[in-house]
């Protein structure tokens, strides 16, 4: 009786404790699990209003979604301002806190991008193949949305709006997890991109994930998510694949080389390879890698871009540049002349995605 007793008072508090009551009990849902999953009905849901709209009025929440941006330009970068503030106290690398700032102007910049997304061509479908397999009996592959979408990307904040405005275009669903460090960037970008999609599509077409607890639920519902694509570490990628049956489109470690061949043009070699370090050392695109033709270390082509890389403060001297040649029995290159840097951060891997989120639908007429 006491034991009884007992977990009537757990029940009281909320606690699950179990088929005491219910004889169903054991099939329900965690309270976590049916959360995510209504989160992904819900996006697969208003895609498929969002793909029964014409190009144009697709085009127009993109419209939308611009001048919503620009107009809470003030709150969006408050709530940066203090995500990066955050940053700093707990002592995160400056290159996160980099990726993670929204520098003066980059708000219009943004809109005016998903102004130039709202112009173009529509993606939706386009004729990829036609073959005739026999008289009056055509094969047609043709471009469609993928459905839902879970994509879980770094601390760069501007990435939301890029995602977002892709999935808006190309008809899909989407679930979206940022990293904690911009969690006030992204639920403030959120709040404004859906604020602008029409009723009639639905705001939960783009559903944030707010904790790190929900993507195993989420990995559950292959039945709902089409695609996950996990930007960051290759053990995150390793750890998603190995945790669901829903395609991934994952990488492996990045490769971001600049190889400068024997007959470049120098002064043009130069410009390319500052512009690939110093225009953005934090992005994940940024020059990691050096990779020069070997007669450039005998000609003097490598010391004057050596030299260039000291004029820019890229690296410190020509003794830091590592050179070392090696060719297999099928005469390729096995490794390459390593450039380090010194203050700046190595970039971070990138996946290389299409324009669009789309697949090919196979159509028999």
């Amino acid at each position: 009786m006491v034991a009884v007793n007992d977990n009537i008072i757990k029940v009281l508090h909320g606690e699950r404790i179990g088929t005491l009551f219910h004889c169903d009990a054991n099939k329900w849902a965690s309270i976590g699990e049916i959360d995510a999953r209504e989160m992904a009905v819900a996006a697969r849901e208003c895609s498929r209003r969002l793909q029964a709209l014409s190009s144009q009025e697709r085009s127009k929440i993109l419209q939308d979604i611009a001048d919503a941006l620009e107009a809470n330009e003030k709150a969006i970068l408050a709530e940066n301002e203090a995500d990066v503030v955050a940053a700093q106290q707990a002592g995160y690398e400056k290159s996160l806190i980099s990726r993670l700032a929204l520098k003066p102007g980059k708000i219009s910049s943004l809109a005016n991008s998903v102004r130039v997304l709202a112009k173009m061509d529509e993606p939706l479908g386009r004729t990829l193949k036609r073959t005739e397999v026999a008289d009056g009996f055509i094969l047609e592959k043709s471009s469609a949305p993928l459905g839902v979408l879970l994509i879980i990307f770094e601390s760069r904040p501007d990435a939301l709006v890029q995602i977002a405005s892709l999935a808006v275009r190309s008809g899909n669903g989407l679930l979206l997890k940022g990293g904690k460090e911009a969690k006030r960037s992204n639920a403030i970008l959120h709040k404004v991109i859906t604020s602008a999609i029409p009723v009639s599509v639905g705001e939960r077409l783009i559903g944030l994930v707010t904790s790190r607890e929900e993507i195993p639920e989420l990995l559950k519902h292959d039945d709902v998510i089409d695609l996950v694509i996990p930007r960051g570490s290759n053990k995150l990628v390793s750890q998603i694949k190995a945790s669901t049956k829903i395609p991934v489109l994952g990488h492996a470690d990045g490769i971001c080389h600049v190889y400068v061949d024997k007959s470049a043009d120098m002064d043009m070699a130069k410009r390319i390879i500052v512009d690939a370090k110093t225009d953005y050392p934090a992005a994940c695109n940024a020059m990691e890698t050096l990779l020069v033709h070997k007669d450039l270390a005998q000609n003097g082509g490598l010391n004057d871009l050596s030299v260039e890389l000291q004029t820019k403060e890229i690296i410190a001297s020509l003794s830091n540049v590592f050179i070392n040649f090696g060719y297999n029995t099928q005469n390729r290159l096995t490794k390459s002349v390593m450039v380090p840097v010194m203050d700046l951060v190595m970039g971070r891997c990138k996946i290389k995605f299409e324009v669009f989120f789309l697949r090919p639908m196979v159509l028999v007429r």
